[in-house]
């Protein structure tokens, strides 16, 4: 997945403008992971590098047509800004390689799940970091989803690496991205601007010994390669819109649609192994997930009650 833009605040009302933008940013990432199988004979580090470097160019087009060059101006020339937007952007190159290398080696459900339990991830990163007071049953969901992962790790004898790190690199990289004061637009084209020089570097590289996939494997390669642009930037600023126009609740019920979608590919398309330890796994985690969004939708309307109540004259 890409980049989280800035959320839409939780008093805005829902378009269908806004609906249709986020359902066409979550389902071409619950596509993705067909284009991720398709490179995946290519390295991960080299899929990566080209993310980057093919990115660059639509986002800035993006950017030059929204007329908003002049905020990443402005960062280029405040240090702190620039360091922060470092950053982010080793944490999303984390995020992107090991989704891309999961995808290509068969662990497309352990993607699926990273993307699942990174919003209780979340909560509870803003519980410890921002002393965020949860609510009794988010802590029980944040219980399950954790009971979860512990029922995967004895199952596979070991930590579902893949799973949690996904969700720590995306729960890190959200919870930094929101401190960095530029859009969503402009956070990303100053990321993938920061790390543009040193993924072409890689790429001649990896060209100049032999080793690319870049034209020298044939066509189907190259347009493959030169395709990692689209499937990366479009998405992201496809939803950077969706996310001015909707609630936050909405956001937060719709981004289940892309790991939906990944976990149902993986079984049904790419027949991934999915035994019982995986089975109560899940259920553990859609449990969670139930209870999570119910306290969400809970919180959001006691808000719009509140400000009702503000607003509304009093008679008499």
């Amino acid at each position: 997945m890409a980049e989280q833009a800035a959320p839409a605040p939780a008093d805005s009302g829902d378009s269908l403008a806004g609906f249709l933008y986020a359902l066409t940013a979550y389902l071409l990432w619950g596509f993705l992971p067909f284009f991720m199988k398709a490179v995946g004979h290519i390295p991960a580090t080299e899929v990566v590098a080209h993310r980057i470097v093919w990115s660059l160019p639509i986002a800035g087009a993006v950017l030059i047509w929204l007329g908003r060059t002049a905020d990443v101006v402005k960062a280029l020339k405040t240090p702190r800004m620039l360091a922060m937007a470092a950053v982010t952007a080793c944490l999303i190159t984390i995020n992107w390689g090991i989704y891309v290398w999961a995808i290509g080696a068969g662990r497309a459900i352990e993607t699926a799940l990273g993307y699942y339990i990174n919003p209780l991830f979340s909560i509870f990163l803003g519980s410890i970091l921002l002393k965020e007071r949860l609510e009794r049953t988010q802590w029980i969901a944040i219980a399950l989803a954790g009971l979860a992962v512990v029922l995967l790790a004895i199952e596979a004898g070991g930590v579902p690496w893949v799973s949690v790190g996904l969700c720590v690199s995306w729960a890190f990289y959200a919870f930094l991205r929101k401190t960095l004061p530029v859009g969503p637009n402009q956070g990303f084209f100053l990321e993938v601007m920061l790390l543009s020089l040193p993924a072409l570097g890689y790429i001649l590289y990896l060209e100049t010994s032999g080793q690319g996939h870049f034209g020298d494997t044939g066509t189907a390669d190259l347009l493959l390669l030169l395709a990692c642009g689209i499937v990366t930037a479009v998405p992201l600023m496809i939803y950077a819109n969706a996310a001015k126009l909707l609630k936050l609740s909405t956001i937060g019920i719709m981004q289940y649609i892309a790991p939906t979608m990944i976990f149902l590919t993986a079984v049904f398309v790419f027949k991934e192994p999915f035994g019982p330890g995986k089975l109560v796994a899940f259920a553990l985690i859609w449990v969670a997930l139930f209870l999570y969004t119910g306290s969400m939708l809970r919180s959001a309307r006691a808000r719009r009650a509140a400000a009702s109540a503000i607003v509304e004259p009093k008679s008499g």
